[in-house]
């Protein structure tokens, strides 16, 4: 499995006029290579081959006096701008025929140098290398030190650098890593996530649910408000839009450490974990917005799975549809209704339930009995079952989730505005 390791890197003042001259650059390339793409369709011309469109962009573009400062930055990272571009319009030409599953996507759209994050990547052709010294060296930037958190579990196969919209850098690595199983343990857990709580688990423990930016708003609100009177720009503006995104990136930090921390103590615990197939982007449409963006479900779920792979351990979804509140975990019979206020209810057969807790019960039974059978979540068709509790368990109805359910979240790929 390819995973990716990101450190926080300390460029020197030198450095960073460098990487700015390789994000520059990059970004060109990839903007004439659409620019000329999409001539050549408009033209009703050929598409464009990449060697056609390599030897145009860079080969021949470094000859001529307006493109000659491209020989200052290392040609992998022009040919990686290139690879990015290539990259897009596949995606986009897989979407458009159906080929490739999850929303539309649109067709690439030029890079702006405005754009507050930048990155540029570079793969063993560059032979970038991590001296004896423990600095990351790039090929035309120099020996960069990086703040190592742990090691690396194996030989990095490419390396991108990232600057994030707050000025931060970053070295991210992609490595290949092995997976080795944890002890076997007998304990398996269903988990129900919510709002109120984060997440309850089967055997009634309760997550609280930290809520980074609702805690942070009063920070935010006066950084915006402070952003909202500078003239635009000048140079305070640009301070203010920074402080600003330094904000929210410890928001960000802070929400992405909650969520490893619980994940990897969830997959430490139990040999099996089962989640529902959520329906995130069909709430993050409704008057909870902000509460489900602050929550982060996608990204806890995302981990689970990709720890689960790594460690051994069983991982799976199921159905959003199922009735897993108002399903007695007792009995089995099903409740007509079953209110958001309502937090614990008595079934007919006698059995009191905590609401959460008996909809991760159900989780956990419905889960064992997917593995067995050997089935995966039901395919996302406009089923006539409508959802018990919308809110509270991320579903939606089924006229609102066809634009909703993207791909998994990949650990490896390029980032998005990687050149």
């Amino acid at each position: 499995m390819r995973l990716r390791y990101s450190y926080r890197i300390d460029p020197t003042p030198g450095q960073r006029l460098a990487l700015a001259r390789a994000f520059g650059c990059a970004r060109v390339v990839f903007n004439d290579a659409l620019r000329m793409r999409n001539d050549a369709q408009h033209n009703g011309l050929p598409f464009v081959t990449d060697a056609d469109l390599s030897a145009a962009v860079i080969t021949e573009a470094k000859k001529r006096p307006e493109r000659a400062w491209l020989c200052e930055v290392s040609a992998v990272v022009l040919q990686q701008a290139l690879a990015d571009c290539t990259t897009a319009f596949r995606n986009f030409f897989s979407s458009v025929s159906g080929k490739r599953k999850g929303p539309k996507i649109a067709p690439p759209r030029y890079r702006s140098k405005k754009d507050n994050r930048q990155a540029i990547r570079f793969t063993k052709n560059a032979r970038f290398k991590i001296t004896e010294g423990g600095k990351l060296s790039l090929p035309k930037i120099g020996d960069i030190a990086v703040r190592w958190s742990r090691d690396l579990p194996s030989e990095p196969s490419s390396v991108t650098v990232i600057k994030d919209a707050a000025g931060r850098y970053f070295a991210s690595f992609v490595v290949q890593v092995t997976e080795t199983a944890l002890p076997k343990v007998a304990a398996a857990t269903g988990i129900d996530l919510g709002l109120g709580h984060f997440a309850v688990l089967s055997d009634g423990t309760k997550v609280a649910s930290p809520r980074f930016l609702r805690r942070a708003e009063k920070k935010l609100k006066k950084a915006q408000r402070a952003l909202s009177r500078k003239q635009k720009g000048s140079a305070n503006r640009a301070k203010a839009r920074t402080e600003v995104a330094r904000a929210h990136a410890k928001v960000a930090d802070a929400r992405r450490e909650f969520h490893h921390q619980t994940s990897t103590r969830i997959i430490r615990d139990n040999q099996a974990v089962y989640v529902e197939d959520l329906a995130v982007t069909g709430l993050a449409r409704s008057k909870l917005a902000k509460s489900v963006h602050d929550a982060g479900w996608s990204a806890f779920v995302g981990m689970l799975e990709y720890k689960a792979a790594l460690s051994g351990r069983t991982f799976a979804k199921i159905d959003r549809w199922f009735p897993s509140s108002k399903l007695c975990s007792a009995c089995g019979r099903l409740a007509e209704s079953m209110p958001l206020n309502v937090r614990e209810w008595t079934c007919p057969c006698g059995a009191v339930h905590d609401r959460d807790v008996n909809a991760a019960i159900n989780i956990l039974a419905a889960g064992r009995r997917q593995v067995a059978a050997g089935r995966k979540p039901a395919p996302e068709t406009g089923g006539k079952r409508r959802p018990e509790t919308p809110v509270e368990t991320g579903k939606t109805r089924p006229a609102a989730r066809q634009r909703g359910q993207g791909g998994t979240v990949g650990e490896a790929g390029s980032h998005r505005s990687a050149a």
